[in-house]
This record gives structure tokens, C-alpha cells and sequence, in this order.
């Protein structure tokens, strides 16, 4: 283990919830971008998954995962008894994805548990009862924006959530993890300016759908953020306070 992992093992051991469910090792996995090392810091994956359960042999579902940071990890952390379906959202208006197909076909070798799924994000699909967990990583306020340039369609997130309900297993989690908006506001405008949500609507919305809150972490409330930001902006980029939530479907 190197210093590193040593480091992060420490800190994680100190936390007052944290039991290791999974290994700091997961953050060593050879062939890791440089960038998504350099965004461990601030995401405290290992603390994260953890804090959800993750454990090996778990079928696993990273719900919007974006260039799979949380993919491989998942990867590393069910390990080869386990399995994770990546769900991307891809519509054929998206034009040339040589470059994100290259990507991700490394990924893809270098975690062979790991699954790629292309979908609409507004016409989700799985198989019922598929997943022990799965991870909406700074993704659900989308279930609220829409953008023609990003070819992002309109979501109805009550239709989303009740297909997620249908694909986890009774007993099974869903992690949350969000950028804090204050409340107030139409829910879509809020999103639409700044890419953040309030907790209370998650909270409301996952309740709605049938899941329990199983517990909520303040581990990514940061103190350093203006929820009046767009979290894109340099001030709060990466600083951001995010809310986590564990929500389970009853078994």
C-alpha cells in the first residue's frame, strides 16, 4: 500500500460511521486517468462507497456515469464476482463519440466486470429486480434539465425513478450524491442556471417512488460554497457542498 492509501485509510478509520466496506486499494487500480486521481480528493470515493455498502459480488448500476469515474470503481469494488452496468445517456444526435467510445473501451478492459449501456435517460430500461446498488453521482438534478445542444432530453422524474424502483432488488440502495441548492424557486429554472437541486425535493421525490431514506452523510459539505453559484463557476468548482443520501427499496 503506498502513502497514499495509507493516508486515506487513516482518515476514513477516524470518520464516526466509516467500517471499511471497501479498500483504499480500489483508488490504485493501474491505468486510472490523471484527472480522475486528481478528483479523489475532493469526492472521497472510498469513504462514499462505503458509507453505501458497496461490497463484492453486488450487481451495480452507475445511472448516468458520465466518463465512468465511478464506474471503475465500482468495478474494483464488486470485484469479479460483481458486476456494474454503466448507463450513459446517447441519442444519434450526438454526432462523432470516437473519441468517448476510445475512452471508454479502456475502461472497459481494464475493469471486465464493467458493462456500457447506451439509452435514453427519459426511457430508462432494465431488466426488474436487476441491482443490489446503484449511484446517481451528481446526476439527479438532470432528471430536471434539458438542453437541445447537449442533446439531453426532457425527464419526467417520477417515470425515472419508478423504472429505478423496478430494476433494484427488495432491499437494495441507491446513493445519492448532489450539489446543494438552496430551497426555493421552480425546481427546473434552479437547475437549468445553476445545476443544483434542494435535498428536500430528492428526499420528497425518492419517497414518492416507493424508496426509504436509510441515511444521509454531511462528508461533501464543504463550508467553502455559495449555493448561489453555477457549480461550474471557478470560485466553487470542486468545492461544492453536496448532499448524500441513501435511500433503500424495502425488501
Amino acid at each position: 500500500m503506498n502513502i497514499r492509501s495509507i493516508i486515506l485509510a487513516t482518515a476514513i478509520a477516524a470518520a464516526p460511521y466509516a467500517v471499511l466496506a471497501v479498500s483504499p486499494k480500489i483508488l490504485d487500480v493501474p491505468g486510472r486517468s490523471d484527472n480522475a486521481r486528481a478528483a479523489d480528493a475532493g469526492r472521497k470515493p472510498v469513504e462514499i462507497l462505503s458509507y453505501f455498502g458497496v461490497k463484492p459480488g453486488q450487481r451495480a448500476l452507475d445511472l448516468m456515469a458520465g466518463g465512468g469515474y465511478y464506474s471503475e470503481l465500482l468495478g474494483a469494488s464488486v470485484g469479479p464476482k460483481g458486476s456494474v452496468v454503466a448507463f450513459i445517456n446517447a441519442t444519434p444526435e450526438d454526432g462523432d463519440t470516437a473519441k468517448q467510445d476510445a475512452a471508454w473501451a479502456k475502461l472497459l478492459a481494464r475493469e471486465p466486470n464493467v458493462r456500457l449501456q447506451k439509452g435514453k435517460v427519459n426511457a430508462l430500461t432494465f431488466a426488474p429486480a436487476s441491482f443490489d446498488f446503484a449511484l446517481l453521482h451528481l446526476e439527479y438534478h438532470d432528471f430536471y434539465w434539458q438542453s437541445e445542444q447537449y442533446h439531453y432530453p426532457r425527464t419526467d422524474p417520477d417515470d425515472a425513478l419508478k423504472r429505478l424502483y423496478a430494476a433494484m432488488r427488495p432491499g437494495g440502495v441507491v446513493g445519492v450524491v448532489d450539489h446543494v441548492a438552496d430551497a426555493g424557486g421552480d425546481v427546473r429554472t434552479v437547475v437549468d442556471k445553476l445545476h443544483r437541486i434542494d435535498p428536500a425535493i430528492v428526499k420528497a421525490d425518492f419517497q414518492r417512488a416507493g424508496f426509504v431514506l436509510d441515511g444521509e452523510s454531511n462528508a461533501l459539505m464543504t463550508g467553502a460554497d455559495d449555493h448561489a453559484k453555477l457549480v461550474f463557476d471557478p470560485a466553487v468548482r470542486g468545492k461544492t457542498d453536496r448532499f448524500v443520501f441513501r435511500f433503500k427499496k424495502p425488501a
